[in-house]
């Protein structure tokens, strides 16, 4: 069980002078609660947001939850863009003005079909994303690739950086988790150290 994401941005925007990201996920909440869910932030000084469609409650730890998707990742990203300019999802004005948000959004160099992935990218940015934020490299060549096929789009790439744990890690981020890759080479890196500390620091 974890607390609510926007509850731990605010205490450590107030506590800590953090300006954290704060995760914003289509699959927990439909649009009223969205938008909610971003008025509350925007209230206790939230202006970054890291927007995705999120994957299905059967990989995580509570397979009954119900998944909601009322928005996919560029809804969110659409209702942000509109808000920031003054208006709800409704097509209203907002009461009191208008956002400010930075919103980014997620992207998977490795997917299996990165065509794909590139044209919903491409979908996410004209719906306002203004900056990505990649899934964990673990292969230079194919990030330099990638990026060259989005440098049209204009807009600043985070890129993920993972420090493996160990072998086991490496075997699971790389078989279970969608859009990861990671080389054989370095899976056999870290094959070879033993569990632990020594493992830790080869990752």
């Amino acid at each position: 069980a974890r607390m609510s994401n926007l509850a731990f941005c605010s205490l450590l925007t107030q506590t800590m002078g953090v300006e954290p990201i704060l995760h914003v996920c289509g699959r927990d909440r439909n649009v009223i609660g969205q938008m909610a869910h971003f008025l509350g932030a925007h209230a206790v000084g939230i202006r970054n947001l890291v927007v995705i469609t999120g994957d299905p409650p059967k990989v995580g730890d509570y397979p009954e939850a119900t998944a909601v998707y009322d928005l996919d990742s560029i809804g969110l990203l659409h209702m942000a863009t509109q808000m920031n300019r003054g208006v709800d999802p409704a097509g209203k004005p907002l009461r009191g003005g208008k956002t400010a948000f930075f919103s980014a959004t997620g992207f998977e160099p490795g997917a299996q079909d990165v065509d794909k992935e590139i044209e919903r990218l491409e979908r996410k940015v004209a719906a306002g994303a203004d900056m990505v934020m990649t899934q964990p490299i673990f292969n230079p060549e194919l990030l330099d690739g990638v990026l060259r096929r989005i440098a049209h789009l204009k807009v600043p790439v985070l890129v993920g950086v993972l420090p493996l744990s160990s072998f086991k890690n490496a075997e699971f981020l790389h078989n279970e988790v969608p859009g990861m890759q990671i080389p054989e080479d370095i899976r056999e890196r870290m094959r070879k150290v033993a569990p632990g500390p020594d493992s830790r620091k080869e990752g």
